[in-house]
């Protein structure tokens, strides 16, 4: 993950800190000294890091924190705060035009992401109710038109093209098609180029003038660092753009371009792509990030995962089954396919408070797709009742999973010290239980057997 090398620099600082106990005013600044070195490591703008610190270090220096009882406490939340408001402070959503169609117009250098993640934003405004209009304004890089094509497939979007006609000309047909056939919002795929340029610029400023779009939205590769700040403030000096979407923040990157672009440009992040699928998108909240930043996880993102994944009848299965202490390996299957659907084991870490800690605890991600590999090449029989999985059956199931006779009984052993746990929860007070049991994930916390 982005900023991973950051919180680590930073989680160190303050455990230097709390080690202390009492601080003095060199304490603090020997703090800060090395919170920003670990910034500008981190590829965040030297102008940044330097009003970042001086601010930080005139509220820590106060009275009121040295002479507190847990000073460090107070320099974490202070930094905290800080951090918070360099990003935005409150997460930001799309400006709606009331009277319809909302047009965002995407913005970019090429190789940002931006036609992949401009889908990935109408495929989450969809999911919310809206009905989104995809447009191929970009005529010149090689199969543009196409990529948006197959992305808006996927989505089930619709996408609006002229070939190679003008995108201007494109833009305005696009945006009076929208309102003719219900289409509640409309997203522009401008072109990008490698670097910015002043026949691109008028372009899309000949784009600005003819459909007036709600908000112009420039797309941010994270990877780049300053780069990435650097085009960002160009084209708010072109356009006067209205919000900003990071890609790739899902990366191994220093991360900067999170915490530079919102000071550089005035201008809120509001939208951040987090992986490769065209799901991987969610809304920037700047409270989280810094959170995450100070290795204090991020547990509201994680409980909305959570609520995404969550099967509310496959829910009520399992818990009637636990009632009656009848949990399968099927139940346990589908456990996994829910926990699996919320991201990796080392994305769900991150976001549990203290899990960026745990950077050396090794998460084999193989076990669990042996685990379903086994359950899968069960029947349903076996699934139901694995009492009758005998040596033949165990041989024929480690065939066809691709695995040894050995990982199917250690399989079996572990879940039968599984059923034996589970009646511990049978009997009086069953609903107190689940609802304990519910909040840690159900029984999605096993990852692999």
């Amino acid at each position: 993950m982005a900023f991973e090398g950051l919180t680590e620099k930073i989680s160190a600082t303050f455990r230097r800190l709390r080690g202390k106990g009492r601080l003095k005013e060199s304490d603090v600044k020997e703090a800060m000294r090395e919170i920003r070195m670990a910034l500008l490591e981190a590829d965040v703008s030297y102008k940044v890091v330097k009003d970042f610190t001086k601010s930080v270090t005139e509220r820590c220096v106060g009275v009121d924190v040295l002479e507190s009882l847990t000073p460090a406490q107070m320099i974490i939340k202070i930094v905290n705060e800080e951090l918070t408001k360099l990003m935005g402070s409150d997460a930001k959503h799309i400006t709606i035009n009331p009277n319809g169609p909302t047009v965002v117009m995407l913005v970019g250098l090429q190789g940002a992401g931006k036609t992949t993640n401009g889908s990935k934003l109408a495929g989450l405004m969809k999911r919310q109710g809206k009905n989104p209009l995809l447009v191929a304004c970009d005529i010149y890089r090689p199969a543009a038109i196409t990529q948006l094509k197959v992305c808006g497939e996927k989505l089930g979007i619709p996408v609006f093209e002229r070939g190679t006609q003008s995108p201007i000309d494109t833009a305005k047909e696009a945006v009076l098609y929208a309102r003719q056939r219900g289409h509640d919002m409309v997203f522009l795929d401008t072109a990008g180029r490698l670097h910015v340029d002043e026949v691109l610029m008028d372009e899309l400023k000949s784009i600005k003038a003819a459909v007036k779009p709600d908000e112009i939205m420039l797309v941010v590769d994270a990877m780049t660092g300053q780069d990435a700040v650097n085009a960002a403030q160009s084209f708010n000096e072109w356009l006067d753009i209205d919000a900003v979407m990071l890609t790739k923040l899902d990366g191994d990157a220093r991360g900067g371009a999170a915490l530079s672009v919102r000071a550089v440009t005035g201008k809120p992040i509001k939208f951040a792509g987090i992986g490769e699928k065209l799901e991987d998108i969610e809304q920037f909240h700047p409270d989280r990030m810094a959170s995450r930043i100070l290795g204090m996880g991020d547990v509201l993102t994680l409980i909305e995962k959570a609520e995404k994944a969550f099967d509310a009848k496959k829910a009520a299965e399992l818990e009637e089954h636990l009632r009656s202490n009848k949990f399968t390996l099927q139940d346990y299957y589908d456990q996994l396919v829910q926990m699996k659907s919320m991201g990796s084991m080392e994305e769900i870490l991150a976001q549990i408070p203290g899990g960026a800690g745990l950077k050396g605890v090794k998460i084999d991600e193989k076990t669990m797709a042996r685990t379903e590999a086994i359950i899968l090449s069960m029947t349903p029989k076996e699934r139901e009742n694995p009492n009758i999985i005998a040596a033949s059956r165990k041989k024929r199931i480690a065939a066809g999973s691709g695995v040894k006779v050995e990982d199917v009984n250690r399989l079996l052993k572990s879940f039968e010290q599984m059923q034996k746990l589970i009646k511990q929860f049978s009997g009086p007070g069953m609903g107190k239980k689940m609802k304990r049991m519910k909040s840690f994930g159900g029984f999605g916390g096993f990852p692999g057997f």
